[in-house]
């Protein structure tokens, strides 16, 4: 018993010098992870011990311990809420416009790039669609204003001298919805490409050569040899975007809803920022971020069980 146990701890010396070895070999690596360690701690994992508000009458002057438990009673009032149903609605909604038009919009965008055999056109081609990217919301939503606004916007002056009326685009609901996916393409398109190009840089170019001799063309080597080859990444990417089904960005709502078209444009979001900055319901606000956080794992974890069940990898 006693060479056992002698063994075992001779076997995790050495496993633990071997780690310690291997993080100095690769120290630089480790290095360069600190930065985003340090910022999940700081901004994703302590802020978490702060959710038990939800379950509190939280008030600043008592403090997060000494504040009135108080249950379920905030998520109570948000499943009776009026708005509750509307909420949910625009958020569903918007998130469903975003991942079926503008998810396949970069690998698309991607699978055309790899295309071009010209490299100075194709890198000019990326960064013309990378540039959108760093645009803040608040410039996109000016944009948006300047381009469609009644008076006289571009838009609007060209469908007037084409003999038609003008179109509140920004004020109806019947467009919110449509805007705001038509803003998501157009600045976060051409950044979402770098990702499936990397993936597509990693096909091994043997298996085009092997498809040339088989006869396929440039659309057949493209449909099945970079399309299952890339599969993975695209499983990944549509986990990591059902993940934030719930989160569709305060700052792009923020800035495109109003008075007019927010009975189909306010979400989650937009509501938490009303109630918890502008009222100071803390408690409450905090209740509907867990809610949509629950939602948000849930689905994670669904997708990513439906992706190993069909033969992918997954995220975990």
């Amino acid at each position: 018993m006693t060479n056992f146990f002698s063994n075992r701890q001779r076997i995790k010396g050495a496993a633990a010098q071997n780690l310690l070895k291997d993080i100095w070999r690769n120290r630089w690596l480790y290095i360069f992870v600190i930065p985003g360690v340090f910022y999940f701690l700081i901004f994703k994992y302590i802020p978490m011990g702060g959710v038990v508000i939800a379950f509190k009458d939280y008030t600043p002057f008592l403090g997060i311990v000494e504040s009135q438990w108080v249950g379920w009673k905030h998520f109570e009032r948000l499943f009776q809420n009026n708005d509750f149903v509307m909420l949910f609605r625009n958020t569903i909604l918007i998130s469903l416009y975003k991942l079926l038009f503008y998810f396949p919009v970069p690998i698309i965008l991607a699978l055309m790039l790899n295309e071009v055999r010209l490299k100075v056109f194709k890198r000019f081609v990326q960064t013309v669609i990378y540039i959108p990217h760093f645009f803040s919301w608040v410039v996109v939503a000016g944009i948006t204003y300047v381009l469609l606004t009644t008076e006289g916007g571009i838009v609007n002056e060209f469908i007037t001298w084409a003999g038609g009326e003008k179109i509140n685009f920004l004020g109806q609901n019947a467009w919110i919805r449509t805007l705001l996916t038509l803003q998501t393409i157009w600045r976060e398109a051409g950044w979402g490409t770098i990702l499936y190009l990397a993936a597509m840089s990693a096909v091994d170019p043997q298996l085009y050569e092997a498809a040339k001799i088989d006869g396929a063309g440039r659309f057949r080597q493209m449909w099945n040899v970079t399309l299952p080859c890339i599969r993975s990444t695209i499983v990944i990417l549509l986990i990591l975007q059902i993940g934030n089904f719930m989160d569709l960005g305060f700052e792009q709502i923020y800035n495109m809803i109003n008075a007019g078209n927010k009975d189909y444009g306010n979400v989650f979001d937009t509501y938490v920022y009303t109630i918890g900055i502008k009222e100071g319901q803390f408690s409450y606000s905090t209740a509907i971020g867990l809610f949509k956080s629950v939602i948000g794992l849930i689905l994670v974890l669904g997708s990513n069980y439906l992706a190993r069940r069909s033969g992918e990898e997954g995220i975990f």
